[in-house]
């Protein structure tokens, strides 16, 4: 089998995400402008300071990613326990805390005259979220585009899921009081259960399901909730800018200020996994996606907890929005630098 042949292409919608969330961005802000009720009415409907609508988008948004993840996969981990032990370092115990670093230096201090005071910590609290949610979908997306092994990508995914629901909210608590923001523990706590734990049960029910029905079947349905996804992303994101239109006109800059420390953290992060796993002798079809999991974000969550933490008005949706936006071209990037230094990574 020729490479390209071993290479599946990405659908249209993840392929062109990037020109999706533009036009969302100028559609949102326009919708906003003239229908401002309409999303006053429905930044209202709230239960237990969940939004509904929202709350039902996000949920269509994680669990078909969710159905995908087989957690049967876990005693794979053993198998490649080098790159499993790389990309949980980054994603772990670097991702997050130089995330919080880049926001303090960047946000907090040389961007700061540019941006609005008040959001300042909300911006932070954003950025902090994005890079807490390790990738869980389109991680599978870059590991075929780069020839990584599947099972080595199955297993690491399962694994940081697993992780996720236990070590998401600590590590965000923790990382918001250094940088002096305050959010209470049951409103992460419940975000925790509503955008993760829940979904996650319910995702494994509906494999297993599918899964009775054999093989076929369960192809066949991914392939018809595989969109669902990105359409209710897409919806959320309408709804977001709705909101934060006026500020965006105020201040277009913000988008490009906030993009900065994640650009930064993506290659930084993708560089140290790619380089730690030639250290440790991994082969390259291990330390591609050891490095794209260790870059990517799980940007769903991170804009379903933003919003849920601190609201649609937020820096912080905001924040997270940016690296949904900047995520495709830039993960396309990396994919193309570790397939072009293959013959460096395999030269001893």
């Amino acid at each position: 089998m020729n490479s390209e042949k071993a290479i599946p292409s990405m659908s249209i919608f993840e392929r062109y995400l990037t020109l999706w969330v533009g036009l969302c961005i100028i559609f949102g802000i326009t919708l906003g402008q003239f229908f401002p009720g309409l999303f006053q009415a429905i930044g209202k409907m709230e239960i237990a300071q969940v939004n509904l609508p929202v709350g039902l988008l996000i949920w269509i948004m994680i669990i078909p990613m969710l159905v995908k993840v087989d957690f049967g996969a876990l005693h794979e981990v053993r198998m490649h326990i080098k790159g499993i032990g790389v990309t949980l370092f980054v994603n772990w115990l670097v991702k997050p805390f130089t995330m919080a670093f880049l926001g303090w230096l960047f946000i907090r201090n040389l961007f700061a005259p540019m941006l609005p005071p008040d959001q300042i910590d909300s911006y932070i609290a954003g950025l902090i979220l994005l890079a807490a949610a390790p990738c869980t979908a389109m991680v599978f997306v870059w590991s075929r585009l780069t020839n990584g092994d599947p099972l080595f990508t199955l297993s690491q995914v399962a694994l940081n899921d697993t992780i996720m629901i236990f070590a998401f909210a600590p590590i965000v608590a923790l990382l918001l009081g250094i940088s002096a923001i305050t959010v209470p523990w049951a409103t992460l706590f419940t975000s925790v259960v509503l955008y993760i734990l829940i979904p996650v049960l319910i995702a494994q029910l509906w494999r297993k399901v599918l899964l009775s029905k054999g093989q076929q079947a369960f192809e066949a349905a991914m392939q018809k909730i595989g969109p669902w996804s990105i359409c209710a992303l897409l919806l959320t994101l309408v709804l977001l800018f709705a909101f934060q239109g006026e500020a965006i006109l105020k201040q277009p800059l913000v988008i490009a200020l906030l993009a900065v420390p994640i650009l930064i953290q993506v290659f930084f992060n993708s560089a140290l996994a790619y380089w730690l796993n030639k250290k440790v002798g991994e082969k390259h079809n291990i330390a591609c996606p050891s490095a794209l999991i260790g870059a990517s974000n799980f940007f769903e969550l991170a804009v379903a907890a933003a919003i849920s933490l601190f609201g649609f008005h937020s820096g912080a949706a905001l924040a997270t929005v940016v690296g949904v936006l900047i995520e495709v071209p830039v993960m396309l990037l990396v994919v193309r630098v570790v397939n072009q230094s293959r013959g460096w990574y395999e030269n001893k």
